[in-house]
């Protein structure tokens, strides 16, 4: 299988360096040169545009930032896609966006699967990050070697729907388990709880989550950067409650959760980290969550 991979940002880099070191062919594109360097480095080759990048491929893959972003990407390289390519998408998409788009690549003999991810940009880069699969069984199993190469748990929902609807829950769950830790570790701190044991006690706990065990380290480091950006948080916010509303099923967590981050991206920009989401906590009480030996970034020593 000679696989085309388009977008190499926080995710894609690792997505496609992990393809790479699997033994396929593949051929990378993005607007930033530079970041291919290391993957045309470890094997892979550069395209200069979309199109050359799917000029060879069996397989399109996309892990872009944006539905608009898949929307332009796929629009570029439908006519020079052969009948009988899959088009791979591994982006957070609002289904209605990815139905149309999958329709449209139907109409030209493409086939389409949904694998958007989840787990964080650290898990990428270890290759254990979970991938979320939508669309027809045979297409996923002959496609599955490379989806396990790239990640670590591969897990077949069902339809395109299906996998959209699962990738969007999982961070709906994410961004309020962000906000309820902020809230948890502050008021322990000014209980004066010693913030790394506070962690500790919490990882041990029935309060523990994934988000707690990830973020509240970046946080507590100072840092924030998770890899994930208020912007990215906002629209994916947005698409549950699309989903809520199209299904009739009331989600008053996240309506709140989003109105947060909302507030959050106009205090400290869209290019901040989201958990940067707690620092209007930190903001509001006038102390910060600062504890020794947490890492900048996770994976990485102190």
């Amino acid at each position: 299988m000679h696989y085309a991979f388009i977008g190499l940002g926080h995710l894609g880099g690792h997505l496609a360096m992990n393809l790479v070191k699997g033994g396929f062919a593949v051929t990378v594109h993005d607007l930033d040169r530079d970041a291919a360097a290391g993957l045309v480095q470890a094997g892979a080759r550069f395209a200069a545009s979309a199109a050359l990048a799917v000029a060879e491929a069996d397989a399109l893959i996309t892990c872009l930032p944006s539905p608009k972003a898949s929307t332009a990407v796929l629009e570029a390289v439908l006519p020079h896609l052969r009948p009988g390519t899959t088009w791979i998408e591994m982006s957070t998409v609002d289904f209605p966006v990815l139905a149309d788009l999958a329709r449209r690549a139907e109409e030209a003999g493409v086939v389409t699967l949904a694998c958007p991810v989840t787990g964080g940009v650290h898990k990428a880069k270890s290759g254990e990050i979970t991938i979320l699969v939508g669309g027809a069984k045979g297409t996923y199993e002959r496609h599955a070697p490379a989806l396990k190469a790239m990640g670590g748990a591969v897990i077949h929902l069902g339809g395109l729907e299906q996998a959209a609807t699962v990738k969007v829950m999982t961070n709906m769950l994410a961004f309020i388990h962000l906000i309820a830790a902020g809230e948890a570790l502050m008021v322990c701190k000014q209980a004066g709880v010693d913030l790394k044991d506070a962690f500790e006690a919490i990882r041990a706990s029935s309060g523990n989550s994934f988000v707690h065990e990830t973020e509240s380290q970046v946080i507590l480091n100072g840092s924030y950067d998770i890899g994930f950006t208020m912007d990215l948080a906002v629209k994916d916010a947005g698409f549950a409650l699309e989903i809520g509303r199209r299904l009739g099923v009331p989600l008053k967590l996240a309506s709140m959760m989003e109105q947060t981050f909302l507030e959050g991206r106009a205090r400290y920009g869209g290019n901040a980290w989201s958990s940067m989401i707690v620092k209007l906590l930190e903001d509001t009480t006038g102390s910060a969550l600062r504890a020794p030996g947490f890492p900048a970034r996770l994976g990485e020593a102190d």
